[in-house]
């Protein structure tokens, strides 16, 4: 199971940093038709990951924290943590 999470964590690391440069691009070449599309297919691949991360593990991001009964986001520890890898 460490194996999984190391494994979802570096994925959405990694799409993250895909769509930080498709970011930077985009802001000079903003109707590049490839430009756009590989953003959106990298924006999808990070939000199917990040999205098994915290079906597993807990949420990366605040904005995944379940907040109907608590705000899930406290709960320790978190990604960046030593105890989270």
């Amino acid at each position: 199971m460490e194996n999984k999470k190391r494994q979802l964590l570096y994925a959405v690391q990694m799409y993250d940093f895909y769509l930080y440069e498709l970011q930077l691009y985009l802001d000079t070449h903003p109707t590049c038709p490839n430009g756009l599309q590989a953003f959106r297919k990298y924006k999808e691949l990070r939000d199917r990951a990040a999205a098994a991360y915290a079906n597993l593990f807990g949420p990366i991001s605040p904005m995944q924290s379940d907040c109907d009964n608590v705000f899930e986001w406290i709960k320790g520890p978190w990604p960046w943590e030593k105890e989270a890898n």
